[in-house]
């Protein structure tokens, strides 16, 4: 009789998972792929940040580049400038003898284009030939409602 009761018992053992086992390990993992799918969507988020800030340097790398090639003529480009994203402004100019204007013109279509409509931007010069480009724009990804992000770059004419 103790050699039946030992094999019930072994077989009661072996039965597999109940029910709150299986629920247990179906929570764990349901857990497990919402902190996956967080960290994507995390990524994503500073995947798309980042490119902001890049477009936003080479934007203003561009603009520092056309003033060092024009520096006579620095005192045109001082000021602040919005982005444009409007069909009849951002027709680019064609032929020689390209002006201040129409580079500007070009490069704030070209601004709203990569950072958005609401993009700005702002060149300053120092008495001693230093000139700033501080170019903003909002990430609202992170905050609504927060502060635009600002890149700033100074170069020596």
């Amino acid at each position: 009789m103790s050699s039946q009761h030992h094999r019930m018992g072994a077989a009661r053992a072996m039965r597999g998972f109940s029910l709150i086992e299986v629920l247990i390990a179906i929570l764990v993992l349901s857990f497990g792929l919402l902190g996956l799918a967080m960290l994507q969507t995390m990524s994503v988020r500073y995947a798309e940040s980042s490119n902001y800030r890049t477009q936003a340097t080479n934007m203003a790398y561009e603009l520092l580049d056309q003033i060092r090639v024009n520096r006579i003529n620095v005192a045109a480009y001082e000021g602040t400038y919005t982005a444009t994203t409007s069909a009849t402004s951002c027709v680019p100019a064609v032929g020689n003898g390209l002006t201040t204007t129409q580079y500007l013109t070009a490069w704030r279509c070209r601004l709203g284009r990569t950072l958005g409509a609401g993009a700005t931007a702002s060149v300053t010069q120092a008495a001693d030939d230093q000139v700033t480009v501080a170019i903003s724009w909002d990430d609202e990804r992170w905050t609504v409602g927060s502060d635009p992000l600002t890149f700033e770059a100074t170069t020596r004419l």
